[in-house]
């Protein structure tokens, strides 16, 4: 397959230092998003849950459907993950009663197995040309649970481990950055980097989403939730008129584009 057949189906965005800042901005909207609907709203994790998920399974339909790659559609999806992730964590952690180093665990194991069942049934996982219908709900289903595993790694790091919304954020930008060394000069397969790096601009975003909205006392800067939420939002937006949005190339070339079933 040529370059510009792997365009053409490719339905996913090539991965640029753009990709990722717009995917930890949408994380964060995510947070305070999330928040915003089960929190400020007063309507509850499960409910919040409830409509989040039910958008999210509109965009992802509409995802599959598309016959090219649609920037908009398939960042407002991810947005969708992102807060359907958010009230489902904390429906897990908090209403569930079964904490945030329960919920983590829980969660990671669904996500590792949400990737082995895809290697399984697909032969490899897939990370520059996601097309066909299958790989796109694994894709998908992939993502969200990452996005939920963020929302709980988040919590449990910056409360259970102490460190605060800021020392929390930190820590989960240093490891990026190592996960960036890691692409830039080893030869660590890029689609385990790859979600790597997914998973860890979550709770980055989670940390700064909570750091903006929470109130001074409990070590926020008291934005209040849906103002934060519109800010974000508008920069979304700005950004993918601005920055460069094209289909394919994933871990951006060369080896390690799959990981092959054994």
């Amino acid at each position: 397959m040529n370059p510009s057949e792997r365009d053409i189906l490719s339905k996913v965005p090539a991965i640029t230092a753009g990709f990722w800042l717009i995917k930890i901005l949408a994380t964060t909207l995510g947070e305070t998003g999330g928040d915003t609907v089960s929190m400020s709203m007063g309507l509850g994790y499960l409910t919040g849950t409830a409509i989040f998920a039910t958008i999210l399974l509109v965009l992802v339909a509409a995802q599959i459907r598309a016959r090219r790659f649609h920037p908009f559609l398939y960042w407002a999806t991810i947005i969708a993950s992102t807060t359907a992730g958010t009230t489902l964590a904390d429906f897990a952690t908090r209403s569930l009663g079964i904490g945030y180093t329960g919920g983590s665990a829980l969660l990671l194991a669904a996500v590792l197995a949400s990737l082995f069942v895809w290697r399984r049934v697909e032969g490899e996982i897939q990370s520059d040309t996601v097309s066909s219908p299958r790989a796109e709900i694994f894709y998908w289903v992939t993502i969200t649970l990452s996005q939920t595993l963020g929302t709980a790694l988040g919590d449990w790091t910056a409360d259970t481990g102490g460190l605060g919304y800021l020392g929390a954020a930190a820590v989960f930008g240093a490891l990026l950055a190592v996960v960036a060394g890691l692409a830039l000069w080893t030869r660590v397969n890029r689609v385990l980097l790859f979600w790597a790096a997914f998973i860890l601009t979550r709770p980055l975003g989670a940390t700064v989403g909570d750091f903006l909205d929470k109130p001074l006392d409990h070590g926020g800067l008291a934005f209040g939730r849906p103002v934060a939420s519109a800010v974000l939002a508008v920069v979304i937006v700005g950004l993918i008129l601005l920055l460069p949005q094209r289909a394919g190339g994933h871990p951006g070339g060369g080896t390690g584009r799959t990981i092959p079933a054994v």
